[in-house]
């Protein structure tokens, strides 16, 4: 499967990035209304801004396949993670500002279920052997979801997001001393930080959160302002997605850098309250 992408470290932390794949296959692109439209959710640059998490022993899961396709932090079921607010389904019909994806009709039954089959189910089951795997080696583990969003969506949420925003399930997908030491590390900068806000952490995070088996799982959605030029327009062809901006996003770096850090220095305390 080379879309999926899984680099193993030994460090008690697995980094996931759901969303950064912008590859769609040839059969479902030709349904689409716009090639431009189905990539325009993606985490852009995610994964590079990230890099640095091998050398920290992390151990990483990516897919390439765009969430367009099929979002694999979604709940299988097609149940919302948010309920009565926006969002956008398992296989989505829209984008995030409410622009339809398919020209004549989304996806059935079957074909959501096929992609699940393709997809959805071989990431999932690459989250669940690295979590075993590392688990056996050192008890406590974390599973950080890496993801992005531009810092501007009105369908979503009001105003402008703040840089850093945290999840974790309101308290029930891990630790409060992990959540503490993570907010530490994004406070102890320039950037805006918030917790279960907006965003608390999707089905990935809810699923996979055991704190009291060990296993603690948390959510960063970035603004995607802090480590690319985000437009306070609308998004067009124009003007997104922006190139990636090293010099811009050497700050974020050395925070995430310090999060990461602090992920890792938690499971290896084995401190379970």
């Amino acid at each position: 499967m080379d879309w999926l992408e899984v680099r193993r470290g030994e460090a008690p932390l697995i980094v996931s990035f759901p969303h950064t794949g912008t590859d769609i296959p040839a059969d479902i692109e030709a349904q689409l209304t716009s090639s431009w439209l189905a990539r325009k959710d993606a985490d852009w640059w995610i994964h590079r801004l990230y890099d640095f998490a091998s050398d920290l022993g992390a151990t990483t899961v990516r897919t390439t396949v765009s969430r367009s396709v099929i979002d694999v932090n979604r709940d299988p079921s097609g149940a919302s993670l948010y309920p009565g607010q926006a969002t956008t389904e398992l296989c989505p019909t829209t984008t995030f500002d409410g622009e339809p994806l398919y020209r004549d009709g989304p996806p059935d039954e079957t074909e959501i279920a096929r992609r699940r089959a393709t997809y959805f189910e071989p990431y999932h089951a690459a989250l669940a052997q690295e979590i075993e795997r590392l688990s056996q080696l050192h008890g406590t583990v974390v599973l950080y979801e890496a993801h992005s969003i531009r810092s501007r969506i009105p369908r979503l949420f009001e105003g402008e997001l703040p840089n850093f925003n945290l999840g974790t399930n309101s308290d029930a997908s891990c630790s409060p001393v992990l959540a503490a030491a993570v907010e530490a590390a994004c406070k102890n900068s320039r950037f805006t930080q918030v917790t279960n806000a907006r965003f608390k952490g999707g089905w990935t995070t809810r699923h996979y959160g055991r704190p009291g088996a060990g296993v603690h799982a948390i959510q960063m959605e970035l603004a995607c302002r802090g480590y690319m030029d985000d437009p306070a327009e609308p998004a067009t062809h124009a003007n997104w997605p922006a190139p990636y901006s090293p010099v811009q996003a050497e700050p974020m770096r050395a925070v995430l850098t310090d999060v990461l850090k602090a992920c890792i220095a938690f499971a290896q305390s084995r401190d379970l309250k």
